[in-house]
């Protein structure tokens, strides 16, 4: 902390200690709270080095009319400053401690029923237990009970800090495995007993009790077993596995992932201890949602050694599955799991809730070894594309023959009626590409994505998911010829018709569809093309035209992956995109959206970007486009117009650099000629140093940035080449000319006659590197800063005494 920033400090303590009102902006004093720990983390004293905050400690401790969020900022100040030895000596000898953590003296100004002064009363024993005499302080204190009762508190934000300190306790007093304290051990033993009896009473809800109180019992426990050693563990598993077990016995829904943290906290499938026995008991519940959930949990803590709880994790999770859609996903299926599967219908949200569970577990299972998995991945593929199949109304897959036929119906029904599965299996399918031996189903699931995207009922969000799968699936797929060509035709006439939908959504996605598809292409051969580039490119120039400045922006990158495509096999630029080259600097210079614009830029730097990796040579059209993009680009408006422009522009260097170096490499340079001349002065009448010195004096911050970093990049190449370039470059009259001739002219470089200032000169006079460190500061680094926090605080309090007294007047003239 600067002097500037200390001075503040005593005027801020005593407007909070003279205040009896909040201050309007109640972050402000977390803010402070959270600068004060930064300090006091540097290793600074607070009550040493400020002690006006050991006088604020002081009167606040005895001062029960201020206002609770105040009084709730000073318990944890007061925290924060005994979190050191010294710290809390100083606040036990002015009797601080004892009277700020008093909790009946809270109670007795009936200040503890605020939730705030409960809540400042944990974070500042939070705060405060880091050390040996803190943690001796709040178990001599008795402390201990009142954080258990809170740890029930009705308020969700109290009973979870409760939890938290509570752990952090037990596991802070905890005797290390070998060696411990005695009398440490003896509190530590006392804090234990007090915790495990308190867990065993709380722990199973008593009759016309909710289960609030149980759930937070079970968060507490997850916490400490989480990160206890081994005596601590196995002393509270032992203490409270019968109550776990009559809690899992009485099958409370709500409380089956707290009871899987609970076990798996420390599980090990090496062990066949307490935990062990009660994930067994977790897998025989009657209640089939409850099992999927407690089957999803156990897979995603990945204990796949343990082979017999993972097989029956995996069936848990396929059955239904297997019910829904009737993909042989299991050896059988009893009659009493139809009949489970019928039960859950009682309750629909839960029923698709359950499903999508299962779904989000596919790609996984498909990985599963096969002594575990009793089917092929092939099969799980198959069964999410059944199910995809009914949401066209399609259910012939499924057999005819089950004696569930009023379930059967209503199961469609229900999970039609979601489109929440719909969408979440139309995901799994695009992980599920990635699964051993499931290309061969390539034709069976076009064939469903296609429909998705030719059914007049899709909404936009289905729409865009089908494209995003069959682009996955036809990109891992080897061969394209199982699909028919009907299908082909279909998905053609679909996409046009998609391309013209009313809803802007809807034709955004397709045009990205479009753009996405020669990327696959270009890996196969042009014979294998889903649809042909002849079908796709007067769609994407109808779409330039798009009224929705979002379709307009993916059509023009669509149109960069169409043509980066096709050169990257070594064809030249054909005629087509010749104009849409021109068609595009139009749409830079005229387009109002600055989407468009910068996709235009992204255009020409996906261009040059792959010219210069071919051994083509670069079009003319394009080298006479890039001038016109950087004198356009860096004078817009939208400043990620100019950022992509200067991204461009570091294009432009690198390969300009490159190809000099390659020149120098074969000997092609003679003499004077190995210096950096030649780039450079290619550099200057292509204009990339104007729009370089131009950007730098930007007013927006990410622009001005790049091009300082640019400039030093060019600045060290000079340097390391050893010999200065007596390159020159025109300077403006006026606007940013100017600007850059006054900066040279206070480091005593006034430039050349005509105009003309050498181009090292100007980089080693601008100061690069002090500006890239200020340009690499945010906006933050002032206006978010100590001293500007206190003066915000000392200014709300002049406004708030300022108000105060007007209203005082106006009071008097009613009275009046």
């Amino acid at each position: 902390m600067d002097n500037d920033t200390a001075t503040l400090l005593p005027g801020v303590c005593a407007l909070l200690a003279d205040s009896g009102k909040p201050l309007p902006d109640d972050t402000s004093l977390e803010k402070l709270l959270d600068r004060l720990t930064e300090v006091s983390e540097a290793g600074v004293s607070l009550p040493e080095n400020f002690p006006c905050l050991l006088d604020l400690i002081s009167t606040m401790a005895s001062n029960t009319t201020s206002d609770p969020s105040i009084l709730s900022f000073a318990l944890k100040l007061c925290g924060l400053m005994a979190a050191t030895e010294d710290g809390f000596m100083a606040l036990q000898e002015c009797f601080a401690l004892e009277a700020f953590f008093s909790v009946q003296r809270w109670k007795d100004t009936e200040l503890w029923e605020d939730p705030c002064i409960r809540i400042g009363w944990i974070h500042g024993l939070s705060k405060m237990l880091l050390h040996p005499r803190a943690l001796s302080f709040f178990v001599q204190s008795g402390f201990t009970n009142p954080l258990l009762q809170l740890q029930l508190d009705p308020s969700m934000f109290v009973s979870s800090a409760a939890n938290q300190l509570l752990a952090h306790i037990l596991l802070s007093i905890q005797p290390e495995e070998v060696h411990a304290n005695t009398k440490i051990s003896a509190e530590y033993s006392a804090v234990v007993l007090q915790l495990s009896n308190h867990i065993k009473e709380a722990l199973v809800p008593k009759e016309g009790v909710l289960v609030t109180g149980s759930l937070q019992v079970l968060k507490l426990l997850a916490l400490i077993l989480d990160q206890a050693h081994h005596s601590l563990r196995d002393q509270l598993l032992n203490a409270v596995a019968a109550s776990l077990e009559e809690l899992i016995e009485a099958g409370y829904s709500q409380l089956t992932l707290p009871l899987m943290d609970v076990i798996m906290a420390r599980y090990s499938p090496d062990s066949h201890d307490v935990t062990s026995h009660l994930l067994s008991s977790m897998f025989k519940n009657n209640n089939l949602i409850d099992l999927v959930h407690a089957a999803d949990a156990f897979l995603h803590r990945g204990h796949l050694r343990d082979s017999v709880h993972t097989s029956q994790a995996v069936r848990i999770l396929l059955l239904p599955l297997h019910c829904v859609t009737e993909h042989p996903l299991l050896e059988t299926a009893a009659d009493n799991h139809h009949a489970m599967m019928a039960a859950q219908l009682k309750n629909k949200s839960k029923f698709i809730s359950m499903i999508c569970v299962c779904l989000r577990n596919t790609p996984q299972l498909a990985f599963m070894p096969p002594d575990v998995l009793p089917c092929s991945p092939t099969m799980i593929v198959l069964s999410v594309v059944t199910l995809l199949r009914m949401f066209s109304g399609d259910t012939s897959s499924t057999s005819s023959s089950s004696l569930f036929n009023g379930y059967k119906n209503e199961k469609v029904q229900c999970i039609i009626s979601s489109r929440k599965v719909q969408k979440c299996a139309l995901e799994m399918l695009v992980s599920l590409s990635a699964s051993p031996g499931v290309t061969n189903t390539v034709k069976e699931i076009s064939e469903v994505l296609i429909h998705n995207i030719n059914n007049p009922i899709s909404d936009p969000t289905v729409l865009q998911k089908s494209y995003k799968a069959l682009i996955q699936w036809l990109s891992v797929c080897k061969d394209h010829s199982s699909i028919p060509q009907l299908l082909r035709e279909e998905l053609l006439m679909s996409v046009k018709k998609r391309a013209c939908d009313p809803r802007w959504e809807v034709r955004d996605s397709t045009i990205e569809f479009l753009g996405q598809l020669p990327c696959i292409t270009s890996k196969k051969s042009a014979d294998e093309a889903l649809l042909s580039e002849c079908c796709t490119a007067p769609l994407l120039w109808e779409a330039l035209q798009d009224p929705e400045s979002y379709v307009r922006a993916s059509a023009i990158l669509a149109l960069a992956h169409i043509g980066t495509s096709s050169w990257q096999q070594g064809t030249e630029m054909p005629l087509e995109q010749a104009d849409t080259v021109s068609r595009l600097l139009d749409i830079l210079r005229e387009d109002t959206e600055g989407f468009a614009r910068r996709a235009v830029v992204r255009y020409f730097i996906a261009l040059f970007a792959t010219y210069s990796s071919t051994p083509l040579s670069t079009p003319s059209i394009l080298i006479d486009s890039i001038g016109v993009v950087l004198s356009r680009g860096s004078l817009d408006l939208d400043w990620e117009v100019k950022v992509h422009t200067l991204e461009l522009v570091e294009l432009l260097l690198d390969s300009t650099f490159l190809e000099h170096r390659r020149h120098c490499a074969y000997g092609h340079m003679h003499g004077g000629d190995a210096t950096l001349d030649s780039p450079l002065s290619s550099l200057v009448n292509q204009g990339v140093f104007s729009v370089l010195l131009r950007s730098l004096l930007d007013c927006d911050r990410p622009v001005a940035l790049k091009a300082c970093e640019l400039l030093i990049t060019i600045r060290d190449k000079i340097c390391s080449a050893g010999v200065l370039t007596g390159v020159c470059c025109e300077l403006p009259e006026q606007e940013w000319g100017k600007e850059i001739r006054t900066l040279l002219k206070n480091e005593g470089n006034e430039g050349n006659e005509g105009g003309l200032v050498g181009v090292y000169e100007v980089l080693a006079s601008l100061g690069l590197d002090e500006r890239r460190v200020l340009l690499s500061q945010s906006s933050d680094h002032v206006h978010n800063s100590f001293q500007s926090l206190l003066q915000d605080i000392l200014s709300t309090g002049a406004t708030l005494g300022c108000k105060e007294q007007q209203d005082d007047q106006e009071v008097i003239v009613d009275c009046y």
